[in-house]
């Protein structure tokens, strides 16, 4: 997977968990996080606050509160 696939995706979808693109990309969330950061220090995405407003519950996995969002 390339920069453009993953800023294609963003583009489309806007918001995404690393684990979702984890999923789509059929990629290692860490090999990820290494692009979302350049893409982040680019400006072109940001990591949004994903901290869980039910706080006991345990249900969502650590990829489903790391979010990324596209910066227009």
């Amino acid at each position: 997977m390339i920069l453009s696939e993953l800023k294609n995706y963003f583009v489309e979808h806007k918001r995404a968990a690393i684990g979702d693109l984890a999923n789509r990309f059929h990629t290692e969330p860490d090999a990820l996080r290494g692009m979302l950061a350049t893409l982040e220090s680019k400006g072109r995405v940001r990591r949004i606050d994903g901290k869980s407003p039910c706080a006991p519950c345990t249900k969502c996995t650590d990829g489903s509160l790391e979010i990324y969002e596209w910066v227009d």
